[in-house]
C-alpha cells in the first residue's frame, strides 16, 4: 500500500477545495499563515477611478457607509474573484487582470490621461504604485485592510505545500524549511518569494486557488 501523500495549505480551504483534495485520496493540513483585518480609513480625496488588488480590499470599502457613493466611479482589480465581489456589489469594473503588473501595463498604456485612487493593504507590493509614479499619471492611495503574519512549527512532513502569496510564504518560512517538498504557487509574485529556496515550484495557469488544486490533481493522479 503505498503511503499517502500529504498536502500543507498555508490557507484554509473552502470544503469544496478540500474535499476536491481529499477525493485524490491526498491527506489534507491546512493553517492560514497570514491575517488580514479591516483598517479604520476615511473615504476622501477620491479620484475619478478606483483600483482594487484583492477582495480583502472590497470588503473593507463596502463595511463603510458611504461606499454607495462609489458606484459611480469606474473600477480596475486584479483577480477574477475580486472583479465577481466588486460586479455583485453594484461596481461598474472596467478591466481586470490576474497580475497587478499587467493591470498597471493597460493603465500606463490606454488610461494615462485618467486619475486613480487605490485600495490597498499594508503589505502590498510595489508593481503599481511604482508603474504609475513613473508614468505619471495621478494617483493616490488609501489603506483599507491590514496583513499580518501570523507563523507557526509544522511538526508533520509533508509532500506539498500550497502558497496563495508573498507574505504567506514569508511567514511560513520563519517556522519552517523547504527542503524536497514540491510548492504549488498560485501565481509568478508568490513564486519568486521562494525562487532562492527551491526549484521544486508549480505555478497555476491562473492566479486563482482552484487551478493550484487542479495542478495538485493533475501533480498526484
Amino acid at each position: 500500500m503505498a503511503k499517502s501523500i500529504q498536502i500543507l495549505s498555508t490557507k484554509k480551504l473552502s470544503g469544496e477545495q478540500k474535499q476536491a483534495l481529499e477525493n485524490a485520496n491526498l491527506n489534507v493540513t491546512e493553517t492560514d499563515f497570514i491575517q488580514t483585518q479591516n483598517k479604520p480609513f476615511e473615504l476622501k480625496d477620491l479620484n475619478e477611478n478606483l483600483i482594487f488588488t484583492s477582495q480583502n480590499a472590497v470588503h473593507s470599502v463596502l463595511s463603510d457607509p458611504k461606499s454607495e457613493q462609489l458606484k459611480s466611479k469606474n473600477v480596475f482589480c486584479v483577480g477574477l474573484k475580486t472583479k465577481i465581489l466588486l460586479s455583485e456589489s453594484g461596481f461598474n469594473v472596467v478591466a481586470y487582470t490576474g497580475y497587478a503588473s499587467d493591470l498597471a501595463e493597460i493603465i500606463t498604456l490606454i488610461y494615462r490621461s485618467e486619475s486613480f485612487t487605490f485600495f490597498s493593504g499594508n503589505l502590498r507590493r510595489e508593481t503599481l504604485p511604482k508603474a504609475l509614479k513613473e508614468a505619471d499619471i495621478k494617483f493616490n492611495e488609501i489603506q483599507v485592510y491590514d496583513t499580518s503574519l501570523t507563523p507557526q512549527k509544522i511538526k508533520t512532513a509533508v509532500d506539498a505545500i500550497l502558497f496563495f502569496s508573498p507574505s504567506g510564504v514569508e511567514s511560513y518560512l520563519k517556522e519552517n524549511t523547504i527542503k524536497k517538498e514540491t510548492c504549488f504557487c498560485i501565481g509568478e509574485t508568490t513564486a519568486e518569494a521562494l525562487e532562492k529556496i527551491t526549484k521544486n515550484i508549480i505555478i497555476a495557469d491562473q492566479p486563482t486557488v482552484e487551478d493550484v488544486i487542479e495542478d495538485v490533481l493533475q501533480e498526484y493522479k
